[in-house]
């Protein structure tokens, strides 16, 4: 596993990768600077105060909300954004450690669906059972991570695991390794709450877990009579 996460963090230096992430970061940026300036205009337009001068400091204020506003959805924004990319970074990893792969599997539409509101519902379903622990402390902390742990680390194996298997075969890779799996999800869910390490987490969590379902593949053919 080890392994595998310093080959996830090695493929930051990927020149292709490396030019994904600083797409989708000028991306993001350039869309929540657009709507801040639009936002800001419209505010400015709206005479809220009799005053002129209080209208002119508040909407100075309101500039710099913003702006902190931008700063806070920066993140959020950037993972959505790399999301987009996340398959293309699979492809990228496959093409370089892994060249004699065959073309992935097409998934049909109806599995993707199936596979993303099953996932969603799972997600909300636990959170929803696990909010009362979210109140006490400590216990609040290990709660947060093992369960998102088990969301994360269940959400990036299918991501990869259904380009070269069917569903019933993820399924049977997840039951058959699912603590290691859960590991995976832990660290990956540290990753995403560190700053500046959470911009890049998406992509390192994806090659992470591609070469930690490779080397679960190659286990599982060795141990076949």
């Amino acid at each position: 596993m080890i392994q595998s996460l310093l080959r996830g963090f090695q493929q930051l230096f990927d020149p292709p990768t490396r030019r994904l992430v600083i797409l989708s970061i000028l991306t993001a940026l350039g869309v929540l600077i657009v709507l801040a300036i639009l936002v800001w205009f419209l505010l400015s337009q709206l005479e809220l105060l009799p005053w002129q001068w209080a209208q002119w400091v508040l909407d100075i204020l309101a500039g710099f909300g913003l702006l902190f506003l931008v700063w806070l959805l920066f993140p959020a924004a950037l993972s959505a954004t790399i999301s987009l990319f996340l398959d293309s970074v699979a492809g990228r990893v496959e093409r370089v450690y892994y060249p004699g792969l065959p073309p992935p599997r097409r998934q049909a539409i109806h599995e993707s669906l199936w596979n993303g509101l099953r996932l969603a519902l799972i997600a909300i379903g636990l959170n929803i059972l696990a909010l009362p622990i979210y109140f006490i402390p400590v216990l609040n902390f290990f709660v947060f991570y093992i369960l998102n742990g088990y969301l994360l680390g269940r959400e990036y194996f299918e991501a990869v695991a259904l380009r070269r298997l069917s569903a019933g075969e993820v399924g049977e890779l997840w039951r058959r390794e699912k603590g290691r799996l859960i590991v995976a999800g832990v660290v990956i869910t540290l990753m995403l709450t560190i700053p500046f390490l959470n911009l890049v987490a998406p992509v390192v969590a994806t090659a992470f877990m591609l070469h930690l379902f490779e080397s679960m593949r190659v286990v599982g053919r060795s141990a076949r009579p």
